[in-house]
């Protein structure tokens, strides 16, 4: 085993858990401090240009998104300036926005998800928000409705131009952003969304992986079995939060909050976005239906892709098992 791995990846959770129980914002700074400290030399698995690029990008982001952070910290702790001042708390959202990736300050992540390996991406995209949005949570600010608004549009019309299956998702982890944001301005239950989008982040994530997919034009050149292709169609689907599907579940229940305060012209503009970035999923999903493959039979899948088989039921079975307490 690796031990500098083990030992960066305990300190990341450690950083994170710090973070979460801290009581005061010093803690929470250092806590997100020493997760940045421990999340760089995970990047340097292979030292290659690459690497070393995202590496320098990481680190210059949270930095600067660190110095804004304090910054509001010892303002409002030595300057003694209004607590309900309300440019103060902007820039506080703004520092955290910069730390998460949303836009307007989203530049950094899809550059730097570019140069990274799946494995590292999953944790960017998952664990990595942790710590960011309990804070954010802290500070439920009518302000977060401007970056609500850029990420969704930004996160939906970012991932047209691309042929980077990385950068896609990262524009595509935008633009949920920007749905879990609204989640918790609402009802602060956006730790369900994210729950159940890293769930599906990793199930997707961890076919790329192991069929070596980083651009669009592999998913045509790679032999897949009719079950891979259907659990991988699947997994996009529900990324895009199409209703039969796990990820329509935190949509849903993010769609319900919103009717319920009357937010109609927000909810239009949210959905709408959310229908383009299921547009750039199904761009990429229907060659990969239609283009024949001679590996069909049921019988041989049956007995090779058990790991398949399992994803695809979790996508499909999981949802209907949630909702039937409903009706």
């Amino acid at each position: 085993m690796n031990m500098k791995l083990m030992l960066t990846f305990s300190i990341l959770i450690m950083s994170t858990i710090i973070t979460l129980t801290s009581n005061n914002w010093l803690g929470m700074w250092m806590g997100m401090e020493m997760n940045l400290m421990s999340f760089i030399p995970m990047l340097s698995e292979k030292m290659n240009k690459k690497a070393s690029q995202s590496m320098m990008i990481y680190f210059l982001t949270q930095s600067i998104g660190s110095i804004i952070l304090l910054f509001t910290i010892l303002s409002n702790k030595f300057i003694m300036y209004n607590i309900n001042d309300q440019l103060m708390k902007t820039i506080l959202i703004m520092s955290l926005m910069i730390k998460l990736g949303g836009a307007p300050f989203h530049m950094w992540l899809p550059e730097m998800m570019s140069n990274m390996s799946w494995k590292n991406a999953v944790i960017l995209m998952t664990w990595q928000k942790i710590a960011p949005m309990t804070i954010l949570s802290n500070n439920n600010e009518k302000s977060m409705f401007m970056f609500i608004i850029m990420s969704t549009m930004i996160g939906a019309i970012g991932g047209l131009n691309q042929t980077s299956i990385r950068k896609m998702m990262a524009y595509s982890s935008i633009n949920h952003l920007s749905w879990m944001m609204m989640m918790m301005m609402m009802e602060n239950n956006w730790y369900l969304y994210l729950m159940i989008y890293s769930l599906i982040i990793m199930m997707l994530f961890l076919m790329l992986n192991k069929k070596n997919i980083l651009f669009m034009n592999q998913l045509n050149m790679n032999k897949m079995t009719i079950m891979e292709k259907m659990t991988l169609t699947t997994l996009m689907m529900s990324m895009g939060g199409l209703p039969p599907f796990i990820g329509f579940l935190p949509k849903w229940m993010t769609i319900q909050s919103m009717l319920n305060s009357s937010m109609w012209m927000m909810l239009m503009l949210m959905v709408m976005m959310s229908l383009i970035t299921l547009f750039y999923y199904l761009r990429m999903m229907y060659p990969l239906i239609l283009i024949y493959n001679t590996k069909t039979k049921w019988i041989n899948l049956m007995t090779k892709s058990k790991m398949t088989i399992m994803i695809m039921l979790l996508n499909i079975l999981l949802p209907i098992m949630l909702m039937m307490p409903m009706f």
